[in-house]
């Protein structure tokens, strides 16, 4: 068994996948702050039952019984954004807030910095369980 394929370390790539994915997408709100009707976009927050999905999207879940919810993997990586006007619109009509960008983007540092140290963390628990 690889190390990368455990639910923990799967889980924690996709989450940061995903905040990868959105520092690439506030990146192009702050660049075009001044473009004329631009609109913010954003990622939809990425849901337990999503990142849960894509932890077991090597292996099947077995129901055994008929109540038994079976999971359904999807694929990391393709995450819906969406529109995010901020509260003010310039009269050009872009709706770029650079405060609330650069807030955002510091708030995606600061959680895909935790994700990669507990990442970090696990892979170096799971070398010392092995003894390696």
């Amino acid at each position: 068994m690889d190390l990368q394929d455990l639910p923990l370390l799967s889980m924690l790539r996709s989450r940061m996948t995903w905040l990868n994915q959105r520092q690439d997408t506030l990146s192009q709100n702050v660049a075009n702050a001044d473009t004329p009707r631009y609109i913010a976009r954003d990622l939809k927050p990425l849901e337990f039952d999503q990142m849960l999905g894509t932890a077991n999207s090597g292996t099947t879940m077995m129901t055994t019984n008929a109540r038994h919810i079976a999971l359904s993997p999807s694929r990391p990586g393709n995450f819906e954004d969406h529109e995010t006007p901020d509260q003010e619109t310039s009269p050009n009509g872009n709706a770029v807030s650079l405060e609330v960008e650069m807030i955002k983007v510091a708030d995606t540092q600061a959680q895909f910095q935790a994700a990669a140290n507990l990442y970090a963390k696990a892979m170096t628990m799971m070398k010392t369980a092995i003894g390696h």
